[in-house]
């Protein structure tokens, strides 16, 4: 493209650093007790957190130092072997079931989740799709149902296994990028309820979805069984008050909480550093997404604009899905808090997509 390329945005590097750093703290303060119990070693979770996290540093420093224009010529190939990918975690044999979910491929304890590349590669397909085609996007069958189409089938193979809290992420991220690009908004109402009817299909398909919304909605009717996760959650977050019980004293971690390491890490960061500390991991979030989708309204062209806008929408989704669920605003789903959780494939992808952000902030306006 010819274009200069300048230093990235110092401010999403930091925000990255500090919530990574955090999230290594965290993950050996709320797994230590449970690693010991299920592997005999205190610092099981925090070297696979540690490898992953330095994987991840490495795939940002690469990504954003690809010039992102190049993911555009790959993009249609790397949407076709996401399908292939999560075609192949449904086949018995082939995927993996871990927590009550065909998500994964792999050996032992290590694996990929193929719905985490799912999430990517359909934000850099709709970017070159709608940044190519963005004069039809106000056109309801030419332009709007094309896309949507293709999130639909991804979602829907991503339900198979299933894993509602990952199909949510990928339909946000690509909404704001479909909006973004130019839809109409009485569309996407009209298409709003529609799928919010067939959500509640999903919900009342599979009675442990009901019994999720149930216990949201009232989680002391089934205290021991679909509202315990809900209440341990808020036991954790209620005694933590202003400052918190100090690093590494969290009570809920002592096999009351399930996932303390995952899903509710939060819950522990609120119980060990109370409201300032989880008030300062929701301000560097905050301060990424802002830098994020300022970078999106100065880049350079079309298509960074819209790869920026899904890499930001897909960090953002996640947040707040993952805190309304550990503070009790949403239904309890399996979904990390990006940076922050242990993870694998999801912390290396959330990395890499960040460098790609970072390569555009480059070119920025």
């Amino acid at each position: 493209m010819g274009k200069t390329r300048s230093a990235p945005d110092a401010a999403i590097v930091f925000c990255t650093l500090a919530l990574l750093t955090i999230g290594v703290v965290m993950v050996y303060s709320a797994s230590a007790v449970l690693s010991f119990h299920e592997h005999g070693d205190y610092f099981y979770y925090l070297k696979r957190q540690l490898l992953f996290a330095v994987l991840g540093v490495i795939a940002m420093f690469f990504t954003m130092n690809v010039d992102y224009w190049v993911w555009k010529k790959y993009a249609k190939i790397g949407l076709i072997v996401c399908f292939i990918l999560l075609v192949a975690v449904l086949i018995p044999g082939i995927g993996v079931v871990r927590g009550g979910a065909r998500s994964w491929l792999g050996i032992g304890s290590f694996g990929i989740q193929p719905s985490e590349f799912m999430k990517l590669g359909m934000i850099v397909f709709l970017s070159k799709m709608l940044s190519e085609n963005q004069a039809k996007i106000t056109q309801f069958t030419q332009g709007l149902l094309p896309p949507l189409g293709l999130v639909g089938v991804a979602f829907g193979m991503i339900m198979l296994q299933p894993d509602l809290g990952t199909g949510a992420v990928l339909v946000g991220a690509s909404l704001l990028i479909i909006y973004t690009a130019g839809a109409r908004l009485l569309h996407l109402s009209y298409l709003g309820m529609i799928g919010a009817l067939g959500l509640v299909g999903l919900i009342l398909a599979a009675p442990y979805r009901l019994k999720r919304i149930t216990a949201f909605l009232d989680p002391w009717q089934d205290p021991l069984g679909a509202g315990y996760q809900a209440i341990q959650s808020l036991y954790a977050i209620g005694p933590g008050g202003l400052v918190g019980l100090g690093l590494g004293m969290s009570r809920q971690k002592y096999s009351y909480l399930p996932e303390p390491q995952t899903d509710f890490i939060f819950s522990i960061i609120a119980e060990e550093l109370g409201f300032i500390g989880g008030s300062l991991v929701l301000m560097l979030f905050m301060l990424l997404v802002w830098r994020g989708m300022r970078t999106a309204i100065t880049a350079p062209d079309t298509f960074g604009s819209l790869l920026a806008t899904g890499i930001v929408g897909m960090i953002a989704v996640q947040v707040v899905i993952n805190i309304g669920v550990v503070i009790g605003m949403f239904p309890v789903t399996g979904i990390t808090l990006p940076l922050i959780s242990a993870g694998g494939s999801s912390l290396t992808l959330i990395l890499a997509s960040i460098g790609v952000l970072l390569n555009i902030s480059r070119y920025s306006r």
